[in-house]
């Protein structure tokens, strides 16, 4: 088994190993990972903090030891806290991070960072803080940071942003966490599942207070919440399918 960092600050992860491909999910700069299969010039992936699979471009991650990907797993991540910062190398070129890159091996590739962090787990009211810094932040599939980013991959960058593992996609988040009966029953940073006419979870968004929603749906956006599920005012319709509400913390 071998082992790889991604060492650059956003690398696409591919459902087949071409470029055409659609884009699964991102890896920022400091996540580390399984390689399960190298053909040609890609490589098949398992994310660590995930398990999410797929192929990434063999020029853009560097492979690691397996005592350092071991030594990962078993850290507390310290994540980049700002918007859009910068690494330093030993030549002082600089490579540009997002939030939520993970800094722990920084060091071992000699480069050095001073600003903001966050790390351990944080008390449930900073979810929808922490939410509000990806607002307006466009829709892109498989996306993960303020500059694109999709629905599922939003609450699970404001979860783990905060301490809490959230699996890749909308439905493999809705099987985690405690059913609620009630809308009513629901509390700020509570998770909100959205199914589609066949019956199949496509969406997921972040519950707040007073009967809103903060979810990505063309960007990432603020609406109202009913027991039928997202009401639009702007369209002035219910655009998703409330299917069930869980409560993860």
């Amino acid at each position: 088994m071998h082992y790889g960092i991604s060492n650059l600050s956003i690398v696409p992860v591919r459902l087949q190993p071409e470029d055409a491909t659609e884009m699964v999910t991102q890896l920022l700069y400091g996540e580390h990972f399984k390689i399960l299969e190298e053909r040609g010039k890609w490589s098949r992936i398992r994310i660590a903090c995930d398990s999410c699979e797929g192929w990434v471009d063999n020029r853009q991650y560097l492979k690691i030891e397996e005592s350092a990907f071991y030594e990962l797993n078993d850290s507390k991540p310290i994540y980049s806290a700002d918007l859009i910062e910068y690494l330093i190398d030993e030549n002082s070129n600089l490579t540009a991070i997002t939030l939520g890159a993970v800094l722990n091996y920084a060091y071992r590739l000699k480069h050095s960072h001073d600003g903001a962090v966050i790390s351990g787990r944080k008390e449930k009211s900073n979810l929808i803080p922490m939410a509000l810094l990806y607002l307006n932040a466009p829709s892109i599939w498989g996306g993960k940071t303020p500059f694109g980013i999709d629905c599922s991959g939003f609450t699970q960058m404001v979860y783990m942003l905060n301490g809490y593992s959230l699996l890749r996609n909308s439905a493999q988040q809705a099987n985690q966490g405690e059913a609620l009966s009630f809308i009513e029953e629901s509390e700020p940073g509570d998770l909100a599942f959205f199914d589609n006419p066949e019956g199949i979870i496509t969406h997921v968004g972040l519950m707040m207070e007073d009967n809103y929603i903060i979810h990505v749906h063309g960007k990432v956006r603020i609406d109202r919440i009913d027991h039928s599920g997202i009401f639009n005012t702007e369209l002035n319709k219910h655009t998703h399918q409330l299917r069930v509400i869980k409560k993860i913390i």
